[in-house]
């Protein structure tokens, strides 16, 4: 089909396969370049010789508030965490805001606030920005695209790309996964559930350096947002072509979520966060690793959920709770839209 036929989906912005598709044969087509290329979740250059990470996000929830968290939350956190996961420690983050016409002063005043909060807790500072107002019904109430820059010790340079990871290697996540989606579903429908269930919006950078102050070998760290933790093993598993055995049993999940989930028939492994890390580490660092985040408030609840293996090159291989195996992939569509 020629491009001039082509129309952009909702599932391209999903985080999956098709959200993949269209970055590589689109954007890094036209704008391919050695820092790009590395497709990490910053950009990581030199400036005078010293080491920085530069990541940009933006923000289109619905609803703006949800149990948890709000836009404005979200947009903070989620780019100090982009930052982190690379090794870097967020210093300075920009704010773009695209509002609607007729938004109540009151909604974007609360968002404001809610952002200034989280700066103050993730100890960085807003430093510029920008504003648009368009027209009713050009803009659903509010955007928001938010851009970080950090401080990056070469020694941590090459924990985005994972190219150190090997076979041995473990792999941890910091808690219950699936919290994220799960809550602005309910938000969104207005769910009526017996247990609410909140988002798990947090800032990670605090957890990160003390994980990074306890152990040089970090092999890879990714916050598991669109597309779920399995689409971060699928694809760390296919770029460096190694295996991973994931453990049903060992990935924590609430019961709540878990009942949504069965409801709607959504995959938990699937569903966004916006407060979880996976994170690859040696086996001879692995405990104290789970030691240091299990002290930490934002790591209570973390376990070792599997393993890089030799077998099974390219693919992550789920050992399910009755005894079965079968390939964890990308995702492929779009279970919801508009989550982050």
């Amino acid at each position: 089909m020629s491009s001039e036929k082509k129309k952009i989906l909702l599932s391209q912005g999903s985080g999956g396969k098709q959200s993949h598709d269209l970055i590589q044969d689109l954007f890094f087509n036209y704008f391919n370049n050695e820092i790009l290329n590395e497709a990490g979740d910053s950009a990581i250059f030199k400036i005078n010789s010293e080491y920085s990470a530069f990541t940009t996000d933006s923000y289109v929830v619905e609803p703006l508030f949800f149990p948890g968290g709000d836009i404005g939350k979200l947009a903070v956190f989620g780019t100090v965490n982009d930052l982190s996961v690379s090794g870097a420690i967020p210093r300075y983050l920009s704010v773009g805001f695209i509002i609607e016409e007729g938004l109540d002063f009151n909604i974007l005043e609360n968002v404001v606030i809610s952002m200034a909060a989280a700066a103050k807790m993730a100890n960085l500072r807003i430093v510029t920005g920008d504003t648009k107002v368009v027209n009713r019904g050009k803009c659903d109430k509010l955007f928001i695209n938010t851009s970080g820059i950090g401080e990056l010790q070469p020694k941590f340079t090459n924990i985005s790309s994972g190219e150190n990871i090997r076979a041995g290697d473990k792999i941890l996540v910091n808690g219950f996964v699936g919290d994220h989606g799960m809550a602005v579903m309910s938000a969104r429908n207005e769910l009526k559930v017996r247990a609410e269930v909140k988002s798990d919006c947090a800032p990670l950078n605090g957890l990160i350096q003390q994980i990074l102050n306890v152990s040089e070998d970090v092999k890879f760290m990714r916050d598991a947002t669109r597309g779920g933790l399995a689409t971060v093993l699928a694809e760390i598993a296919q770029t460096k072509n190694t295996g991973i055995d994931l453990f049903e049993t060992k990935i924590p999940v609430r019961e709540s979520v878990r009942g949504i989930c069965e409801i709607f028939g959504f995959d938990p492994l699937y569903v966004a966060n916006e407060g979880k890390l996976i994170i690859i580490v040696s086996g001879k660092d692995t405990e104290k690793v789970l030691e240091t985040m299990r002290k930490n408030e934002f790591g209570k609840e973390t376990q070792i959920i599997g393993e890089v293996v030799n077998n099974h090159p390219g693919k992550v291989i789920l050992h399910t709770s009755i005894g079965g195996k079968h390939i964890v992939d990308i995702l492929s569509g779009d279970q919801l839209p508009r989550i982050c």
